[in-house]
């Protein structure tokens, strides 16, 4: 078994966290199914009141006696959805995306005064710096190839760069990661595990449309595009960010013409949550990473987790020490 600093740092049996996607693509099933599989499952808050928050939080622990998250993005918490999440005391709390003047500061001290330990996503050694210096206890290294909203760095190389800039500091590696290879590749350019999303939004408990999870078994990795457009028809200012997702007939009709999106967003936000409701691949966007070329079934969300635990062992274990000669 795969055992790192990660596991015993988070109580888990797995170095492997579900990204904490927020906007309605995490469910409490869905976050429960992957602690019960020995990993840390991650709820994302965002576009959650404290009440859903709690309520979200009882229904996990009705489910699963394991660590779970909650994850906040800094730029748009609402202090009384802190609050609520903050009062159930989750293990962990897991934070991205503050503005670049943001004190994180008090989201860290909050989160150590509830007993819970803290993730901070960065994408760029800077932002990993910034999240160690203000005490967080892991850093989240998320490469350009995830899904939604990314930086401009590849794992590849960001990963052991953050990894060298917060040592000893404990690095979870994102972006482009859905199987054992990817933790095994992970765990080798220093992480000490991996944090997933698209490859869990693939998955029975994932809240997604089946239409949109049909989507990303049948992409071959190279059908997503980088833009702002997402963001433009939702009215929401991400600092820095851009987001990666399918690119479909609402991307391209829009690509180039940004500025009349603005003027129609009302009109065009209406449009996308009809879609949404009926599961219109072409009209709605859909976040989703690279890596969604690896994923060819949609499975159980514990089963992911212990199929890639298993075959990055198998990669550990067996190949690799074949190769040394």
């Amino acid at each position: 078994m795969i055992h790192t600093a990660i596991c015993d740092l988070l109580g888990i049996e797995h170095p492997i966290v579900l990204g904490g996607m927020g906007g309605g693509y995490t469910q409490s099933s869905m976050v429960a199914a992957v602690s019960n599989a020995g990993g840390l499952g991650t709820l994302g808050c965002h576009g959650r009141d404290g009440d859903q928050i709690a309520k979200d939080a009882a229904d996990i622990r009705s489910a699963t006696n394991q660590p779970f998250a909650l994850n906040f993005l800094l730029f748009a918490t609402d202090e009384e959805a802190f609050g609520a999440a903050i009062e159930t005391r989750p293990a962990v709390l897991s934070y991205a995306w503050p503005k670049g003047d943001q004190d994180i500061q008090p989201y860290v001290r909050r989160a150590h005064d509830a007993g819970a330990r803290v993730t901070y996503m960065a994408g760029s050694v800077a932002e990993a710096r910034r999240g160690a210096d203000a005490g967080a206890d892991i850093i989240v290294a998320q490469g350009s190839e995830g899904g939604g909203h990314v930086s401009w760095m590849a794992s590849l190389v960001l990963t052991p760069l953050i990894v060298d800039a917060v040592a000893p500091i404990p690095v979870l590696a994102a972006g482009g990661i859905a199987d054992g290879r990817g933790l095994a590749a992970a765990l080798a350019l220093g992480a000490d595990g991996v944090l997933l999303g698209t490859r869990f939004l693939a998955s029975d408990e994932s809240p997604l449309h089946d239409n949109f999870k049909q989507a990303i078994v049948a992409s071959d990795g190279h059908d997503t595009a980088l833009s702002e457009i997402p963001d433009l028809a939702t009215g929401t200012v991400w600092p820095g960010a851009m987001s990666r997702s399918g690119r479909n007939r609402l991307i391209e009709r829009w690509s180039g013409r940004e500025w009349e999106l603005r003027q129609n967003q009302a009109e065009v936000l209406a449009g996308i949550v009809a879609a949404r409701r009926a599961g219109d691949i072409e009209e709605a966007p859909l976040s989703y990473g690279q890596d969604a070329g690896l994923i060819d079934a949609v499975s159980p969300a514990g089963d992911i987790v212990r199929q890639i635990a298993s075959d990055a062992e198998q990669i550990l274990s067996e190949r690799l020490p074949g190769l040394v000669q």
